[in-house]
């Protein structure tokens, strides 16, 4: 999961400079709305964490407060207008093997099923049959910290009694792995411990990894690139790895 994590960690970092960013926060927008919409507690973060946690994403990647503030009213009945939007997950290949779950939060399915299949389809991947690829993955809770001047054993000792399974070396970050239901716990140790998180949430870790040179680790991010640039996708998770120095190769 190390070399994904530290891909994802570059990436987040570009996305807020490039002219991704409006993606970003379309994206972010849509997780307030259904969070405020379906989590438990409704459009009032203090007592739905989900929503909470889309809220601090947000504002951490300076989506504007106004934004923020209308989904969190269309989500939560407040405020007329919420689109009808629906959560599909599509299981796929890409290059080298690679296994790739792509959620894709919609009002539209046919159109969401149309643009993820060209983006696999038009980059050395396919579409396959549902179940064939989630089982090589786990629902986990994600925490992305940054290091500034943390050790890794200041993490262990402020998250290891809420319920954290593993911390991850992720480059800039730690990479906090816990079980989803620990996911609220975690993220309060790291609060209470006076830890500024980057983002949490829960997410699929894959339980096998398949290792990628330059060339293959160029292809797969090609194929990911243009399965987030899909209006419909939310996420996108694939089960490669790729070392240090592979990263550093292609970023050069």
């Amino acid at each position: 999961m190390s070399g994904h994590s530290k891909w994802a960690t570059t990436k987040h970092k570009k996305a807020n400079i490039d002219a991704k960013r409006s993606k970003l926060f379309a994206r972010m927008i849509k997780n307030i709305e259904v969070a405020a919409r379906t989590g438990t507690g409704g459009g009032d973060p203090e007592g739905n964490p989900t929503l909470y946690d889309a809220i601090q994403k947000a504002k951490r990647n300076s989506v504007p407060a106004d934004n923020i503030e209308r989904a969190r009213k269309r989500g939560g009945g407040e405020e007329a207008g919420g689109a009808d939007w629906q959560n599909i997950t599509y299981e796929g290949y890409g290059p080298s093997g690679v296994a790739v779950l792509i959620e894709c939060l919609t009002d539209n399915k046919n159109r969401a099923a149309m643009e993820v299949r060209t983006a696999l389809t038009r980059n050395n991947g396919s579409l396959a049959d549902p179940n064939s690829v989630a089982y090589m993955f786990d629902r986990k809770g994600v925490v992305l910290l940054p290091k500034n001047d943390i050790s890794e054993d200041d993490v262990l000792m402020a998250v290891l009694d809420a319920g954290a399974e593993d911390v991850n070396d992720a480059g800039d970050s730690f990479e906090i792995v816990t079980e989803p239901g620990d996911l609220v716990a975690v993220r309060t140790a790291l609060q209470e411990a006076g830890y500024e998180y980057d983002s949490a949430e829960a997410s699929f870790v894959p339980s096998v990894s398949v290792p990628l040179d330059a060339d293959g680790a160029r292809k797969v991010f090609r194929l990911i690139d243009a399965l987030e640039d899909c209006d419909d996708v939310q996420n996108v998770y694939a089960n490669f790895d790729v070392s240090d120095e592979v990263l550093a190769e292609i970023e050069e």
